[in-house]
């Protein structure tokens, strides 16, 4: 797999779509995105905090270019095309404007995530079906393997409706050899009284059985004066036991002999509860806590705490394209994984210098840019204009703008996406246009130059 070809501890100012398809493919470890919502709400920091200056538009209307690329995607993508049908059907055109926003954008996720690497998209309620079915027809809904439930608050007093409390996060890998490290959670309370027992260290232990259902005579004996009743047996060899007695990893009763409930099994060595897929042991970001930002959006540390550490190990790389107040970058430097980010504001670059400061003095700060990195995973390609005899003949003289035979000599080679906005040499990224298309299209992308086309009519 190519390496990724920007540095870490980047954070871009600007559009994460061409700057995420100036990324090498397959050099990510782990993506996190918190992206709008669709809430048709206004959100906006206050004045004072640390994220004063923040605010957003979470709203949707349909313009030319997502027409364009809804259009594009019928081609690239028919599957995410007939989900966003569907939803404009069903909701409206603002959840299609907004999900062909997002489609574009998984795409290019989906290209630059490696083999072993995992998504986590954070949603509500408002789209979260429609995200789920739309990574179905991108990723493959083979694909999913959790929608995770994560209770962000205790009450909410909406009149005439189910308290919305909760917020989705759903969880994708990219192929079968995905990272996956077990997260556990506190002990239940319930099985915590479990461990009664005291050693003569301290140390708390409850008994685990010694016996088990058999009818195999080899498990049926007295041992230091204890013997399972029928049906049941030994559930451990002979030699065995006595290595755990002699251990000490056996609780006896008064009279000295064996308890059939005596394999000690210690407090201290218990992993925890492992975490299922309804989230209610994270809180909500308390009013006056440390990590507290103000940003209109910002989730709890410890939530990107448990992500970044089930799905990705020390030194793998984490992208957040919608980084906001930084919260995953900060997440994931704390826990010895490389990062970078992206957002439309530079306030983001503030942030997170500002938040990774608090605990390292030292650090020399994020490297901010704005331009798009270049990939370099393409190999020496060969000059563009190689491609135009080739290019000629699969589209038999016909121009891509206006659909027009024309002579081999009038005709250019365009790229689909423009090297400014990320595109590449690449065969897949050219066409031919005929001068005039060529002239007009200028620096635009295919779908921006068709919306300017639809608007001059």
């Amino acid at each position: 797999m190519p390496p990724a070809n920007f540095a870490p501890s980047t954070i871009w100012t600007g559009d994460n779509l061409p700057i995420m398809r100036g990324m090498n493919s397959a050099c990510v470890d782990l993506i996190y995105l918190d992206p709008p919502f669709n809430s048709n709400r206004h959100y906006e920091a206050p004045i004072g905090s640390k994220a004063a200056g923040a605010a957003f538009k979470d709203a949707w209307t349909l313009d030319d270019v997502d027409v364009c690329e809804h259009g594009e995607l019928a081609e690239r993508n028919p599957a995410a095309y007939a989900v966003i049908e569907a939803a404009c059907q069903a909701h409206g055109k603002g959840m299609q404007s907004y999900l062909i926003f997002m489609a574009v954008r998984l795409m290019e996720m989906h290209r630059i995530l490696k083999p072993t690497g995992s998504i986590y998209l954070h949603c509500d309620d408002t789209a979260g079906a429609y995200l789920k079915m739309l990574i179905d027809g991108i990723w493959g809904a083979d694909k999913c393997r959790g929608q995770i439930v994560w209770k962000r608050n205790s009450a909410n007093n909406a009149g005439e409706s189910y308290g919305r409390i909760a917020d989705w996060i759903l969880y994708y890998i990219k192929e079968s050899n995905f990272t996956w490290n077990q997260p556990y959670g506190d002990i239940g309370k319930n099985e915590l009284k479990e461990y009664r027992n005291t050693d003569s260290d301290g140390r708390r232990y409850k008994g685990n059985d010694l016996t088990a259902p058999s009818n195999n005579a080899s498990r049926q004996f007295t041992w230091r004066g204890a013997t399972p009743k029928s049906p049941r047996g030994w559930a451990y060899s002979l030699e065995k036991l006595e290595e755990l007695w002699q251990s000490g990893l056996i609780h006896t009763k008064k009279d000295g002999t064996p308890s059939l409930r005596g394999h000690k099994k210690y407090l201290d060595e218990h992993p925890g509860a492992k975490v299922q897929n309804i989230w209610t042991d994270i809180q909500r970001i308390g009013n006056t806590a440390k990590e507290r930002t103000s940003y209109p959006t910002q989730k709890p540390l410890a939530l990107l705490d448990r992500i970044i550490k089930a799905s990705s190990n020390p030194g793998d790389l984490v992208l957040d394209p919608f980084c906001g107040c930084a919260t995953a970058l900060v997440a994931a430097d704390r826990l010895g994984r490389q990062w970078a980010g992206i957002d439309l504001s530079p306030l983001a670059i503030k942030l997170v210098k500002q938040r990774i400061l608090e605990d390292s003095p030292l650090w020399a700060g994020p490297i901010a840019l704005d331009a798009p990195p270049k990939r370099t995973d393409l190999g020496a390609l060969p000059n563009y204009r190689t491609h135009r005899h080739r290019l000629y003949g699969e589209q038999e003289g016909i121009c891509v703008g206006c659909n027009t035979h024309f002579p081999f000599r009038v005709m250019d080679v365009d790229h689909i996406l423009p090297r400014s906005k990320g595109g590449t040499d690449h065969p897949d990224n050219l066409q031919l246009l005929c001068s005039g298309c060529n002239r007009s299209k200028g620096g635009k992308t295919m779908a921006e130059w068709r919306a300017a086309q639809a608007e001059a009519k």
